[in-house]
């Protein structure tokens, strides 16, 4: 392998990739900006608040109930018309919303907007293992994805603050949609690889509930999704309040609030880098769990007189923290499934971790009020030790690739046991072990 294709942003079809996540994430990042000074607008400062409430719950229930669906409508299509159509989709949603003056208008085509992002994520995660069928890469590009979205959390404010001194907050809308012609503009110049034959067979609603399925019977993925809540649970006190922080102990909301979150982009950023030799050395349920701990023990030195260098040190701490379970998730998922199975199982993640989201994020926000700041933090730190304790449980510390199991169902001349050679009455074999079609519990679960 050369130097070169030791990066994956060697590889011109993830390098144009990539440049189309971060138009996409930019985009979206302006959208919100813009969707919460529209909220600003309507409501006034009496109702701000719970009008952008409601905007973020539309966008949740859009990307938890819609995803698994819209995969199933788009599986088996040619992946890059796909994603540039949803991304031309996207920018005319957001064209019209510059002019909403009712918050049903905005919620309406919010919820559009959020519906077609729910269909695209999943196709766009579900190329990269394609691209890169080789894990050490694939790992190293779930890297670069990760600092896509930093960089996102720090560009969109800063841009979006630039623009205001140019144009009306109304029209960031445009704004928006102007860096989904940079990612339309990136996608067409992207070779995708081939797309993988899909298996249309069965009812809508069981092909829809496949990636779900497939989740729900394998012990690692049950463990991810429990991880992804742990971390959600002091992760989103650190979203939803940072800004209070800011405001009430630091004195200057609209001064510190950035600066916080950027220091927490950055240990994110870093965090990211690290994860490859960190999997490498330990795999990823050793990371993952390390990575909701460590979030989990650095939330009680909130209550510690830190001071103003002390908070940044913690953020950055917080950020490097969330890395090490955010970013593994990818390759978990690309493991746990045949490639034709993959973007309905990027799906049923995409569902299952924002619904996880729509959970924390209002414990963390009637906690902080109820109980105060610090108390908040602290009692979801604990929750989070609880349900990554759960996790450890659900996914075996022991977890091969490859499972013998059985298959007294299948006809000795059947392809798959040609395909891995079988001994014995009950058909027994190994191969690496995926929920599929002849594969339908894990091997043991009646057991367990």
């Amino acid at each position: 392998m050369t130097e070169t294709l030791k990066s994956p942003i060697g590889n011109p079809a993830f390098r144009t990739l990539f440049l189309a996540q971060i138009c996409s994430l930019l985009a979206i990042g302006l959208m919100t900006v813009a969707m919460s000074l529209a909220a600003y607008r309507i409501g006034g400062a009496a109702a701000a608040g719970q009008i952008l409430g409601f905007l973020l719950a539309v966008k949740m229930v859009a990307y938890v109930f819609l995803a698994p669906m819209a995969e199933t409508l788009l599986a088996g299509r040619p992946r890059k018309p796909v994603m540039v159509g949803l991304d031309l989709a996207r920018m005319l949603l957001l064209l019209p919303m510059a002019f909403a003056t009712e918050t049903w208008q905005i919620a309406a085509l919010a919820f559009l907007f959020f519906g077609v992002s729910s269909g695209f994520t999943p196709v766009f995660q579900s190329v990269i293992p394609d691209i890169f069928p080789d894990e050490g890469l694939y790992s190293r590009a779930l890297v670069w994805s990760r600092i896509a979205y930093t960089l996102e959390s720090i560009l969109s404010p800063v841009i979006a603050a630039v623009a205001l001194q140019l144009i009306s907050a109304q029209f960031l809308f445009w704004l928006a949609a102007l860096a989904f012609v940079g990612s339309v503009a990136a996608l067409l110049a992207t070779r995708f690889p081939a797309t993988p034959k899909a298996n249309g067979k069965g009812p809508f609603m069981k092909r829809a509930l496949k990636g779900l399925r497939i989740y729900r019977k394998t012990p690692r993925l049950r463990g991810l999704f429990l991880l992804n809540l742990a971390l959600s649970l002091s992760m989103a006190w650190v979203l939803v309040n940072s800004v209070v922080l800011a405001g009430n102990w630091l004195g200057d909301s609209e001064y510190y609030y950035p600066k916080l979150m950027a220091f927490y982009g950055l240990g994110a950023a870093l965090g990211a880098i690290f994860v490859p030799r960190l999997i490498a050395a330990l795999g990823e349920r050793r990371v993952m769990l390390a990575g909701a701990l460590i979030h989990a023990a650095l939330g009680p030195l909130i209550a510690l007189p830190l001071g103003l260098a002390g908070y940044f040190a913690l953020w950055s701490c917080l950020g490097i923290a969330a890395s090490l379970v955010l970013t593994p998730g990818g390759l978990v998922i690309a493991r746990s499934a045949v490639s034709a199975d993959r973007a309905a199982l990027f799906a049923a993640q995409f569902s299952l971790s924002h619904a996880g989201w729509m959970l924390a994020y209002p414990l963390a926000g009637q906690l902080a009020a109820r109980a105060g700041l610090a108390p908040a933090l602290i009692m979801l730190s604990v929750l989070t030790v609880l349900v990554a304790a759960i996790a450890a449980r659900v996914w075996p510390a022991g977890d091969p690739a490859a499972l013998e199991h059985d298959h007294p169902e299948l006809p000795e001349d059947h392809p798959h046991l040609r395909d891995a050679p079988a001994s014995g009455l009950r058909h027994r074999h190994s191969h690496t072990y995926h929920i599929d079609d002849l594969h339908t519990e894990w091997p043991g679960a009646q057991r367990a």
